[in-house]
């Protein structure tokens, strides 16, 4: 709440105030001087002080004007017209109007340390005149006056409390809204800088999703496609080198086959990117049967197993555990020159593991080259696989001891 017109009010009371209470005391000494029995020089000196009043305030508005606030200029000024107000109250109780001026003016135009004894002085005055003018007559007049006195002073240090109270409170709320200002100038800051960030995060975001998929299509397409080419042509150089005729026609099937599984798998892809496999079947349907069709393809000994209570699970988790069966099995026929090949899927609680285990030549993990443009996602795709449904993925070989692949990842059910 803005206290504007408080201050608007107290300018306009300090300009007009002192001549409407001057105005005041003069029209009702006029009034009352025969009936309170003025004498000649009581009526002097009102007319000679009431113009001496009016030079006065005419000087104090320019002083004020120059140097506002308490000053010397204004405590001598002060002083005068206590003076001025004093003598006019001798003369008739009822300039105690222009008297009362000092009242509300000390804390404005007197040092905190003069404010108190102004304040005194205009006391004084009231209390003279509130007890029927100056000078008190008589022990009773005068212990009245100083009764009155002692109410007067008592009331104007009550008044004084509460207004450095109030004058506290303004200045503390004026602080408040300041700081206020500030807080929502900054705040103001701070959301513009968050919805830049937020407006930055929003594309950075957006270009890691499609970074992502891009990856991910990356390897489908390597999954289905690539894999279905390279078995093709595996089947294709037999045939070239059959030693007769049953012989290629069984690899042409074969590549024939794969090439249908490969179209079928290329046209899920554009679909949803599901398995072919698990369109119908659940994984460890998929994976029995993929196994089996790679062990008559390869010619090696394969063999798949199932731990556990099998849980039909979401579609991302069985393509993810199927996708890194399909590249370890490729990787096998590929590198491994194995001749047995076992893959088991186990169900433990909250995780599912895939695991494929081949007696083949072996390697030196850290000794893979990394993957060429030319290369297949290999490790580096089946690792990222299973990061990408938060797994994780682990390799164990050795140099003529065979490799092992494990996945593993959460178990989440399907929840259609």
């Amino acid at each position: 709440m803005s206290n504007t017109p408080l201050h608007q009010y107290r300018a306009s009371f300090d300009t007009w105030g002192p001549w409407a209470l001057l105005g005041a005391g003069v029209v009702t000494g006029t009034l009352s001087a025969r009936l309170i029995g003025m004498d000649r020089p009581g009526i002097v000196a009102t007319a000679v002080l009431v113009p001496a009043a009016v030079v006065l305030q005419l000087y104090w508005g320019r002083v004020k004007r120059k140097r506002p606030g308490p000053s010397r200029t204004g405590a001598c000024l002060y002083l005068l017209r206590w003076a001025i107000a004093f003598v006019l109250t001798w003369a008739n109780p009822f300039f105690a109007f222009y008297a009362v001026t000092g009242y509300y003016t000390a804390g404005r135009e007197l040092s905190r340390r003069l404010v108190v004894p102004g304040l005194f002085l205009t006391a004084v005055t009231m209390a003279g005149s509130e007890i029927g003018g100056w000078p008190p007559h008589g022990l009773v007049l005068w212990l009245g006056f100083f009764l009155v006195l002692a109410i007067n002073m008592g009331m104007v240090s009550v008044f004084t409390r509460f207004a450095e109270q109030e004058q506290t409170r303004l200045s503390v709320q004026a602080d408040t809204i300041a700081e206020l200002e500030r807080t929502n100038k900054a705040l103001q800051l701070a959301l513009d800088e968050n919805a830049a960030l937020h407006a930055q995060l929003l594309v950075q975001a957006r270009e890691a999703g499609v970074a992502d998929e891009r990856r991910r299509l990356a390897a489908e397409i390597h999954d289905t496609i690539a894999q279905g080419l390279t078995g093709i042509i595996a089947q294709l150089q037999v045939v070239a080198n059959a030693p007769d005729l049953d012989t290629a026609r069984t690899h042409l099937e074969r590549a024939s086959t794969l090439a249908r599984h490969s179209l079928g798998e290329a046209r899920r892809s554009v679909h949803n990117l599901v398995p072919v496999a698990l369109a119908a079947d659940g994984l460890p349907q998929a994976l029995t049967q993929t196994v089996a069709e790679w062990g008559e393809r390869t010619g090696v000994r394969a063999e798949f197993t199932v731990t556990g209570t099998a849980e039909q699970l979401h579609d991302e988790i069985s393509a993810t555990l199927l996708r890194i069966g399909q590249e370890a099995l490729s990787n096998a026929a590929r590198h491994a020159r194995a001749t047995r090949v076992g893959v088991t899927l186990s169900f433990m609680g909250d995780e599912v593991t895939l695991d494929i285990r081949d007696d083949g030549t072996g390697f030196d993990p850290a000794a893979v080259p990394p993957r060429t443009r030319a290369g297949g996602f290999g490790l580096d795709g089946m690792r990222a696989r299973a990061e990408r449904v938060a797994g994780s993925l682990t390799l164990e070989s050795e140099p003529g001891h065979g490799t092992a692949v494990s996945a593993r990842v959460p178990l989440v059910r399907d929840d259609r």
